[in-house]
């Protein structure tokens, strides 16, 4: 592992191992040697540890809080009753027995790998349900039977939702230059259902945990600027024109503007903690004090509750302190920006007008601070970070699109993900899986299953001789 010594020095201590300025174009590119991709909260780390240190910045007694969160991030929840309550309530039906069983080593899940006759359920990778139709905050229709969300685990006593399966259609293609190349279409199917068939016209949509890295920044980025994102787009000349999506937040109770998830649909940190926590682990919190036991669910209605059932299964100073755990995990600074290939890199990505919608740049803000200071470091202020995205939805053509709405989003919309920290991901998870399924084995890969308002940057790289192509690579790996 790499380190600066005042930031090893720093974490020895505590004994864990674990846009430009206003003003500036939105289209900025750094300087070749610019390392510090969050500004002063910066990391330097390669390997398994990259995207788990806290902000280079962070003051001691935030320190110790990053701690306590971290712990009730990674450890796992049990089944109630049990003799402790702090971490009992696990289910009835989840996904994983912790956050970090889906973000290992707080990086990015991957779908499984049934063609090797694996056959353990997915975790890392989850499936959204919805049918046709708003609810009262014009989000998505859970499906009546199974919920918003598919858990194929659950508690004794109590019935798994059932099985998932996955296969892969082979899409062949060619560079300009002839070179082939094959991507992976992902075929998505459900077995064993044990509360009945879903409804009819069932909308599925899978999704990749991501990594968590540097998404406290996210969130300080000043809501001026991504709707300046999108303003900017809709007079410019040129197919890419992002539009925001508007969420229900439900920490603060309003509709805000959509920054995390894949489509958007979440508008904090807090939200998307209290809802992965209901979601995937089946823990309520004071934010999501019900458990998702649809009315078919008979065995999951009866199933034991946490905290001897006298309130949510998370107090609020522990959710509070995992919400902090996340919003103060650094990004980790490039690596090599000076090296020739990388800078060839950097200058065939802004050739093809990739930072149309993967914004170099911003300045963050307070964030949530004013609001709710206790989720938040105002370490996270003021920084220059280089997350490259604008955080907008996407019409990203029918070869990815799920069909399924997301709030404002479409079924051909995604939200552009973050680059930073990209070309850590194997290091840190042992794979390269990109896009919010996985589908795609690489950067390269990815790049090739962009179209609608990306087709252009596609058609770019598709010209790009064998040189090129690996230039800019090295360059996307070095972010």
């Amino acid at each position: 592992m790499l380190l600066k010594t005042t930031f090893r020095t720093a974490l020895a201590a505590l004994g864990m191992v674990a846009a430009a300025a206003a003003g500036l174009n939105a289209l900025a590119t750094p300087a070749p040697d610019d390392e510090k991709t969050g500004g002063d909260t910066t990391v330097f780390a390669t390997g398994r540890n990259a995207f788990s240190f806290p902000l280079a910045n962070l003051p001691d007694d935030e320190r110790t809080r990053f701690s306590i969160g971290n712990s009730f991030f990674r450890r796992n929840w049990v089944q109630a009753p049990a003799s402790t309550t702090a971490r009992d309530g696990l289910g009835p039906h989840f996904i994983a027995r912790s956050c970090g069983g889906c973000h290992v080593q707080d990086g990015r899940g991957a779908p499984p790998d049934f063609s090797r006759g694996l056959k353990e359920q997915p975790v890392g990778l989850l499936m959204r349900l919805s049918i046709p139709g708003k609810n009262a905050q014009g989000g998505p229709l859970p499906e009546p039977s199974y919920g918003d969300q598919f858990s194929n685990f659950s508690v004794l006593d109590v019935l798994p939702e059932g099985d998932i399966s996955l296969r892969y259609d082979a899409v062949h293609g060619k560079f300009a230059d002839g070179t082939p190349y094959q991507l992976q279409k992902p075929r998505y199917g459900f077995s064993k259902l044990n509360y009945g068939p879903m409804a009819r016209g069932v909308m599925i949509s899978p999704r990749i945990a991501p990594q968590m890295a540097g998404v406290g920044l996210l969130e300080a980025i000043p809501e001026a600027e991504i709707l300046r994102n999108a303003r900017e787009q809709a007079a410019a000349d040129g197919p890419v024109h992002g539009m925001v999506n508007t969420v229900w937040d439900a920490p603060s109770q309003q509709m805000r503007l959509g920054r995390f998830g894949w489509k958007a649909n979440v508008a904090s940190l807090a939200h998307q903690t209290g809802g992965a926590f209901q979601g995937d682990m089946g823990i309520t919190s004071s934010v999501f004090a019900q458990e998702t036991c649809t009315s078919s669910q008979k065995d999951c209605l009866a199933a034991p509750r946490g905290a001897h059932g006298q309130g949510p299964e998370i107090d609020d100073k522990t959710f509070n302190d995992v919400v902090f755990y996340t919003a103060t995990l650094a990004p980790a600074a490039r690596r090599n920006p000076r090296d020739a290939q990388v800078v060839q890199g950097q200058k065939l990505f802004a050739q093809a007008q990739c930072a149309a919608c993967h914004r170099p740049s911003y300045v963050t803000s307070q964030g949530p601070q004013e609001r709710f200071p206790r989720l938040t470091s105002q370490a996270l202020q003021g920084q220059t970070i280089w997350p490259y995205t604008d955080l907008l939805l996407h019409d990203m053509g029918s070869g990815l699109a799920d069909g399924r709405p997301d709030f404002l989003a479409s079924g051909q919309q995604w939200r552009t993900p973050p680059l930073w920290g990209i070309g850590l991901i194997p290091d840190v998870n042992g794979h390269n899986r990109l896009l919010h399924d996985g589908r795609a084995r690489g950067v390269l890969e990815a790049v090739l299953w962009h179209d609608g308002e990306a087709r252009g940057s596609k058609e770019s790289v598709l010209k790009m001789n064998a040189r090129e192509r690996a230039a800019l690579v090295k360059f996307l790996e070095s972010l």
